[in-house]
């Protein structure tokens, strides 16, 4: 593992990167990257790698407790009812092609699913439960359970604990789980203000997210031909409240590309990340001649101006194949395979 003190060089492409020390994805990435397949499907062949391993990037998991370590892809984290749901997302830096899936149930192939909608559809995005009948319609295996024992026992644990932390506000249950109601509805705060939605007060997150909390990958490819593309895949926030979307699958929040500029990869508190579509902003402040390591600390400092107990990360890669990453609140870790390495790579950055 290196440190990184600025920015990374890699040479001539190809290159793959992405989020936390998932180095089994990125070998997968690159071995079809460096096969001659073109970006699209090297970042589906990578994303797929982490879903089908449920990957945790072992270094990664050294840092925290291996009782909370959380894995991407089928058996990650549970929402409050213990379910487990995928969003993903695929995009075409060339073609500025976008397909996505939220809050997808029943079906473990995320990346493929997203893959489907850019392939066979007009849309942009599919969700819910209807998301999962499109994808098994068009050959995805399914219906499956994606909760495995591992996500029952954490949500069994959180049960126990009065389900506590939540995300949850401004409610009062009617019992420790629920189901809750607006305290308005019962008397309290009626006609005034709660002090966590005054102006200027935002409540703090930090027991919500941290990095045993969620499971992303973000990953970007620039293949043999200079073609840009990005792909995510998550199970989103551990018990979030059923139906949530977060960051992952939302062009600009979790991941962009355009092929005359660069990528970038975000994870981190979606909830909050996606208001500031981190990504996009990565993206445009290198269009205008940014270096990424500069692009990604601005970006990445706009949020934390709002939300200063936020924890999140970017890495960027601009079009000639130099890397960096900025992150706030955590130590984050993005991985990185390229012509000059014998095999990928991972980078610190600290806070």
């Amino acid at each position: 593992v290196r440190v990184q003190e600025g920015v990374e060089d890699s040479g001539k492409y190809p290159i793959v990167v992405s989020t936390w020390p998932f180095l089994e994805a990125v070998r997968a990435a690159w071995e079809a990257v460096d096969k001659g397949f073109n970006a699209v499907d090297a970042v589906v062949e990578g994303c797929s790698a982490c879903e089908e391993l449920r990957c945790d990037g072992t270094a990664f998991n050294s840092l925290i407790d291996m009782n909370l370590a959380v894995t991407v892809g089928p058996g990650g984290s549970p929402d409050e009812n213990g379910e487990t749901t995928i969003d993903a997302l695929l995009m075409n830096g060339a073609t500025m092609e976008v397909g996505a899936v939220a809050s997808m149930r029943y079906v473990k192939d995320g990346i493929k699913a997203a893959r489907l909608v850019m392939q066979h559809t007009k849309h942009t995005m599919l969700v819910g439960e209807r998301a999962s009948i499109f994808a098994i319609s068009m050959g995805l295996p399914g219906p499956t359970n994606l909760s495995s024992s591992e996500s029952m026992e954490k949500w069994t644990r959180w049960k126990e604990n009065n389900c506590q932390p939540n995300f949850r506000k401004n409610v009062v249950p009617v019992d420790s789980c629920g189901p809750y109601q607006p305290k308005d509805n019962l008397g309290h705060n009626k006609g005034i203000w709660s002090e966590a939605n005054s102006i200027g007060t935002i409540e703090s997150r930090t027991c919500l997210v941290g990095p045993h909390s969620h499971d992303t990958i973000s990953m970007a490819v620039i293949d043999k031909m200079g073609h840009v593309a990005v792909g995510t895949s998550t199970n989103g926030a551990t018990f979030k409240i059923s139906g949530r979307v977060g960051d992952g699958p939302i062009a600009g929040s979790a991941a962009y590309a355009d092929d005359g500029v660069g990528a970038c990869g975000a994870t981190g508190d979606g909830d909050i990340m996606m208001r500031f579509l981190p990504c996009y902003q990565v993206v445009e402040s290198m269009r205008q001649g940014m270096e990424p390591e500069l692009a990604a600390k601005d970006a990445i400092s706009r949020i934390a101006r709002k939300f200063p107990d936020f924890m999140g990360a970017v890495v960027a890669i601009n079009k000639d194949g130099v890397h960096a990453g900025a992150c706030h609140g955590w130590t984050f870790q993005y991985s990185v395979r390229s012509p000059d390495m014998d095999d990928v790579k991972v980078f610190t950055v600290l806070p």
